[in-house]
């Protein structure tokens, strides 16, 4: 499962995980084989920002998800949430299930995950027909054709679905070609040189339709503390917090910021680190094909639907960054530990969708959940251990904080609004 290994399944020249296909082929190997170069092409692909990236995941495990569930006896996802129709009906006739995931894969990966380059096209297409060959092999040819034909009509379905969300089409990577920028000394200020972000990225996401949470009812953070330059203020105070945190981290601290900060083009994005804790607790349970993608779907809608309630509230608010504010009002000198995303501050981003991936891992293994996180391994990254989702959830929240990114309330009412979110992911019926 490391990413330091080529995989010898497509021989691509990019660093794939080399997850071992067993010689007859599951269907819970297929997910996690496809799955494992999904977080290679994400890591590879400088448009895949964290937004978009939550996107991607949430329709290629509701894809993979529903693929297996018309089969199962499992409650469909269509009819419960926003928008979605009922989905095509097997026709008569013996399947496999694995070559079904191959076929909904291969399509989905093609669709939400194809704005790559050469390199992840070249790795898609050897995917598609290298592990295809190895599942045909031994499948009646009626069989074969039948299970492929019925993953593709899944997969078109939700990928007609999901061009009505407003995410489907994204210009510039996101970023604006005009902004004019809000006047007021709370507002959000651009902290980064590059011309392209003198723009915030994406501020009409929040007006995107989420999986489950209401569309006309977004959760949110709530009002963050009023904008001061009063030392007496708790806006001030929170500040201070910030600035005296960076000028004493521990090496354990440093540890944890650098362990969440999942930049783009350096790591899976803190999506696909949810993503990542996910197939970790699969491969080594050993869980079944129609859970984990139960799971993976569960986890990559939530987190679809975490960043569009925190967008919301992020361009409601527009508040100001920490390197901003600082600078301006206690040390003209500071620099932050990480460096500052292009977009305002309230609330955390990684805060919202941990809170929200936290809820849904809750409910899907159960309270008190311990496990062993090493998503960063192979970048040299020790693997982090954490007694339950909610402890791995609080940890990358207070991270932002020691990286210097976020004030504590964003931190804090992020988690909950996430929690939220969660819970209306939670109350999908699947395999109950």
């Amino acid at each position: 499962m490391q990413r330091r290994h080529f995989l010898a399944l497509t021989g691509a020249a990019i660093a794939l995980p080399a997850l071992p296909l067993r010689a007859a082929t599951s269907p819970s190997d297929t997910i996690q084989t496809w799955y494992k170069l999904v977080l290679e092409l994400v890591r590879h692909t400088a448009t895949y920002s964290p937004p978009v990236a939550a996107r991607a995941f949430g329709y290629l495990g509701l894809a993979t998800y529903e693929a297996l569930a018309s089969g199962s006896g499992a409650h469909s996802f269509a009819g419960q949430i926003n928008g979605m129709t009922a989905l095509p009906v097997r026709p008569a006739g013996s399947y496999d299930e694995a070559l079904i995931l191959h076929a909904v894969m291969s399509e989905a990966v093609a669709t939400f995950f194809g704005n790559t380059g050469p390199t992840g096209q070249r790795a898609m297409a050897a995917m598609r027909d290298k592990l295809g060959a190895k599942l045909h092999a031994g499948v009646a040819e009626d069989v074969a054709a039948r299970s492929a034909a019925y993953g593709l009509a899944v997969a078109q379905h939700i990928e007609a679905y999901s061009k009505t969300d407003g995410g489907a089409d994204v210009d510039n990577m996101g970023f604006p070609r005009d902004w004019p920028p809000p006047k007021g000394p709370e507002f959000w200020l651009p902290t980064s040189t590059i011309v392209q972000q003198q723009a915030p990225l994406l501020p009409a996401w929040g007006e995107n339709r989420p999986f489950a949470m209401p569309v006309d009812a977004p959760c949110t953070a709530g009002t963050p503390p009023g904008y001061s330059e009063d030392p007496a203020s708790e806006f001030y105070k929170q500040a201070m917090e910030v600035y005296d945190t960076s000028k004493t981290l521990t090496d354990e601290q440093k540890a944890i910021a650098r362990f969440w900060s999942d930049d783009p083009m350096l790591s899976p994005t803190p999506p696909g680190h949810w993503i990542s804790i996910a197939l970790q607790i699969i491969h080594r349970d050993g869980t079944d094909a129609l859970h984990a993608a139960d799971a993976l779907a569960r986890v990559g809608m939530a987190e679809n639907d975490a960043f569009i309630a925190c967008w919301a509230d992020k361009f409601h608010f527009n508040r100001i960054r920490p390197l901003t504010y600082i600078k301006r009002v206690i040390d003209k000198n500071w620099e932050a530990l990480l460096i500052t995303p292009p977009f305002p501050e309230y609330p955390s981003g990684h805060s919202t969708q941990s809170g929200a991936a936290a809820a849904v891992l809750t409910a899907v293994f159960g309270e008190n959940f311990a496990f062993d996180d090493a998503t960063h391994a192979d970048d040299g990254i020790k693997p982090r251990h954490f007694a339950d989702f909610n402890a791995a959830a609080a940890e990358a929240a207070m991270s932002r904080l020691y990286g210097g990114i976020h004030f504590r309330a964003a931190n804090e009412n992020g988690l909950r609004q996430g929690a939220e979110v969660g819970s209306f992911i939670n109350a999908l019926k699947t395999l109950a």
